[in-house]
């Protein structure tokens, strides 16, 4: 387990970069947090880190966002206006979840029971008296 203190969006993107340069094909990362918690900034720093340079932002109404130039594949989901798992049948989630990508899920606490055997959980949580941008960010492997 790895815990990380940031205290500026510009810290939990550097962490994101960092992330990014450590994941391989295949990987998943879950993000869990309240809204506004940084969850879309972290998975900008991961894009970045990857070498997508086109904007990325939450596809909150798509669920699903592909970008195909980076290293590897990137594929960012925010499950968060899932309203029944079968939607991510729909989506074909499997197709990302098990491919040859790293994929980032936001929400992914609302879609458990489709999480693969292993994957990174990542928690990132407030303290109001720490700062109003102090995040701490919690990660760790998950086995089921």
């Amino acid at each position: 387990m790895q815990i990380t203190e940031t205290f500026s969006p510009e810290e939990t993107f550097q962490l994101g970069k960092e992330l990014a340069a450590k994941a391989r094909p295949g990987q998943l990362y879950t993000l869990v947090g309240d809204l506004g918690t940084g969850k879309t900034v972290l998975t900008q720093g991961i894009a970045k880190g990857l070498g997508i340079e086109e904007p990325v932002s939450s596809p909150t109404f798509t669920i699903v966002q592909v970008y195909g130039e980076g290293r590897m594949p990137f594929y960012h989901f925010d499950v968060y206006r899932i309203g029944d798992v079968e939607e991510m049948d729909e989506i074909g989630y499997e197709d990302y979840f098990y491919g040859q990508g790293l994929t980032v899920v936001e929400w992914a606490d609302l879609i458990a029971e489709l999480l693969p055997g292993r994957y990174q959980e990542i928690k990132i949580e407030k303290d109001m008296e720490k700062g109003f941008d102090y995040r701490k960010i919690t990660i760790q492997e998950v086995a089921k």
